[in-house]
Formats: C-alpha cells, structure tokens, sequence
C-alpha cells in the first residue's frame, strides 16, 4: 500500500466545502481541515504509485474551491 498526504490550499471560505468533497473519494483515508499556509490535508492510500497519481490528478484535485496543492508520499524508514 502506498500512502501520501496531500496539502491543500482552498479559495477563501471554501474549506469546510473542500474538506467535506474530497472525504466522500475512494481512497481517502482522513481528511483535516488545518490551519497556517494550508487549508485542508488529506491522507490517501492505493495500490500503487501509479493508482495514488490518478487519485490526486482526476479526483482531488478536480473538486472545486482547491487552487493549489502539495502531495508529500509516506516514506518507511
């Protein structure tokens, strides 16, 4: 299983919106709203890396209110 967190940044007033969007995504383990320069993250998990690039591509990011966002993949050490 691969596992990513994704930092979101929303329009303004769009993060209760966005957060409630992206938790109802297959695939979406936990979805936070935050504050600082972030506005929502979010843990995902697939399959493989190329199944978790979809994911983000044509589901996340495609939810509206979402100008920007950072995906961090989870590293075992």
């Amino acid at each position: 299983m691969v596992q990513a967190y994704i930092l979101i940044q929303t329009e303004v007033g769009r993060a209760r919106d966005v957060a409630g969007s992206i938790g109802d995504i297959a695939g979406v383990v936990r979805v936070d709203a935050v504050t600082g320069p972030y506005d929502v993250v979010v843990l995902t998990e697939a399959k493989t890396v190329d199944e978790l690039g979809k994911l983000i591509v044509s589901k996340v990011q495609m939810v509206p209110g979402i100008t920007r966002t950072l995906t961090c993949s989870v590293v075992r050490l």
